[in-house]
């Protein structure tokens, strides 16, 4: 007589593998405590290094157990799915390098989908304000050595950020617009002796958000109207 066979009990709650967005839930969590005065520089550098090697949803807890926002339900808030890996290119569309210098992307570019940014001992600064996003999510690395890195988007865009820094300052402002369509920037790093920051850009809107949208319904019936015309001409 042959035995039923047993089902695995699920995994715990806390066993199950953390996403990058649980590390961006967590990462505002900590970055509000150090605002308001929770955590030292040290104690939230510390955590946020834990955050980005953490594996399941139990270590990240452990990093926000102590502070109060963890048991309002805010560890829990949606958030924007980041790219999954793989689905960005490896490299760079665009590397912005400042080594004892300075380098400046701001006006009327094209922001790609992933951006780079090194300030050794110099200043960076990228401004998205008037930037055309031809993609809807921008990820943006950063690295500051006594440097600084600067960062503007418009106003209606969403903005998250997850990094830390070593006796410097990693700020990034959260943002969430109520724009399904608007571009969503991601903001990663590290600050070592320098700082990164990223903030929205009074009055400064990205206004193609609608067009972008527009443009692509357009581009299909067009297509469309391209295969009735092939069609026809049979």
């Amino acid at each position: 007589m042959d035995l039923p066979k047993q089902t695995a009990p699920a995994p715990a709650a806390s066993e199950l593998r953390a996403s990058d967005a649980d590390r961006d839930r967590v990462a505002d969590i900590l970055r509000e405590a150090l605002a308001e005065g929770r955590l030292t520089a040290d104690e939230h550098a510390e955590r946020v290094e834990g955050v980005l090697s953490a594996k399941t949803v139990g270590e990240l807890d452990v990093f926000i157990r102590d502070l109060p926002a963890a048991h309002q339900g805010r560890a829990a808030a949606s958030a924007p799915h980041r790219p999954a890996t793989g689905a960005l290119p490896a490299d760079p569309d665009d590397n912005v390098v400042a080594v004892f210098s300075s380098a400046v992307r701001k006006g009327r570019w094209r922001a790609g989908r992933r951006i780079h940014a090194y300030a050794i001992f110099g200043s960076v600064e990228i401004d998205l304000s008037e930037a055309l996003f031809e993609y809807q999510q921008v990820v943006i690395k950063t690295v500051s050595v006594f440097g600084s890195v600067d960062i503007r988007v418009p106003e209606n865009v969403s903005l998250h950020g997850m990094g830390g820094g070593v006796l410097g300052s990693f700020e990034v402002r959260t943002l969430d617009s109520g724009e399904p369509q608007a571009p969503v920037v991601y903001v990663d790093g590290w600050a070592v002796l320098g700082s990164v920051e990223a903030r929205p850009k009074r009055g400064k809107l990205v206004a193609d958000i609608l067009d972008r949208v527009q443009y692509k319904v357009d581009r299909v019936q067009r297509k469309v109207d391209r295969g009735l015309r092939k069609q026809l001409d049979l």
